[in-house]
């Protein structure tokens, strides 16, 4: 029997796309061009914790405690407020923290392409600048601001080829861009020698999307990919996205705080409050069964665009400063059910079931209730 998937798709009990959501499987490669398996296990990250420095001898937790795998083929919601450290962890990733952060420990491992895993925090710098883009790439939020507006899109195409791959000539570097560009549904001939400024916002975002699959990396993160856009324009942008993961079979950890979208694209969603995971588990056992008080305030205050209205509440208060971060359970100021004990421990996020976990003593007391609206007619 199928299951349906955050992207509408429905996935057979047998798939890779199924192991993914279950908790991985067997090592594998493709035949074709090495790329691991679906289902297969791609980045295993361990006690991960990263730190910003705010003095000469001062610093600030931002993110800590992660324990993550990531499956190949499967695509990764990082969901929260501003604040709460979803960008972070997603940058510490593909080791693109800004030079204030720092990864202060843990492990983050990587399978490549042939199936032998590599530890990214022990890369050297060439080697980290092979790994990023045949590997790994990332489509940073804002696209006017990520593209360089003095060159032609063509020439940023190729500046990002040469500087990985030395062995394809002007022409194969054109037609591969071309090939990507069609796919994100764009004109080549246009769209190659425009400048920035010449295109749209959407047109800069789905170029932004075709340059991070130019050299058809395994792992793909997006930061807030449809933010700034228009309605029409980010539905195009979301469907480019489904259709693109289904042809080229990467991996996708994409950053947002539109629960819609979490919805539509993502097979696994991680609810993140203070530097944490709160929160993981698919699609659907997170928006129809969540366990955390912070991801039901979420749902809770997203008005439904469907079916029976219901009454929008909103998350009381708002995200605690990283260095103020209160003790115990960082949400126990704002949560309505928090006890005692909650301000004293902080919870481990701990499995509920297979394929469910959250970071709170009363997870099994937790269910998503929304009231419904009464219309006077």
């Amino acid at each position: 029997m199928g299951h349906p998937t955050g992207n509408g798709r429905t996935e057979s009990s047998d798939t890779g796309q199924h192991r993914a959501v279950s908790g991985g499987s067997w090592t594998a490669t493709d035949a074709a061009d090495g790329r691991v398996t679906s289902g297969t296990t791609l980045v295993e990250i361990r006690g991960l914790a990263v730190d910003y420095r705010i003095g000469k001898k001062k610093t600030v937790s931002v993110v800590k405690d992660i324990d993550l795998d990531l499956y190949a083929g499967e695509s990764l919601a990082l969901v929260g407020e501003s604040g709460c450290g979803k960008t972070t962890l997603a940058l510490a990733m593909l080791r693109l923290l800004p030079k204030l952060g720092q990864i202060r420990e843990g492990t983050i491992r990587f399978r490549r392409r042939g199936g032998d895993m590599i530890n990214v925090l022990e890369l050297r710098p060439e080697e980290l600048r092979q790994f990023r883009w045949t590997e790994s790439a990332v489509v940073y939020q804002g696209a006017m601001n990520s593209l360089n507006p003095l060159m032609r899109v063509g020439a940023q195409f190729a500046e990002t080829v040469r500087a990985h791959r030395k062995d394809m000539s002007a022409e194969q570097i054109e037609a591969r861009a071309s090939e990507l560009l069609e796919l994100v549904q764009l004109e080549p001939a246009r769209v190659l020698r425009a400048y920035p400024h010449e295109l749209s916002g959407g047109m800069r975002q789905r170029v932004l999307i075709a340059l991070g699959l130019v050299l058809d990396p395994q792992l793909v993160v997006l930061d807030e990919p449809t933010t700034a856009l228009d309605i029409l324009t980010q539905r195009a942008v979301v469907d480019v996205l489904r259709r693109l993961q289904d042809e080229l079979h990467f991996t996708m950890v994409f950053v947002t705080h539109d629960l819609a979208l979490a919805a539509e694209l993502a097979d696994r969603v991680a609810t993140m409050y203070g530097g944490r995971i709160v929160e993981l588990g698919g699609v659907e056992d997170t928006f129809y069964g969540p366990r955390h008080p912070y991801t039901i305030g979420l749902i809770k205050a997203v008005p439904p665009v469907s079916g029976e209205p219901f009454a929008v509440a909103s998350v009381k208060g708002s995200p605690p400063a990283f260095g103020e971060l209160p003790t115990g359970c960082a949400f126990h100021p704002r949560c309505p059910f928090a006890q005692d004990r909650c301000s004293v421990d902080e919870p481990a996020l701990e499995p509920i079931d297979h394929h469910h976990s959250a970071a709170c003593f009363y997870a099994d007391e937790m269910s998503l209730e929304r009231k419904p609206v009464v219309v006077d007619v």
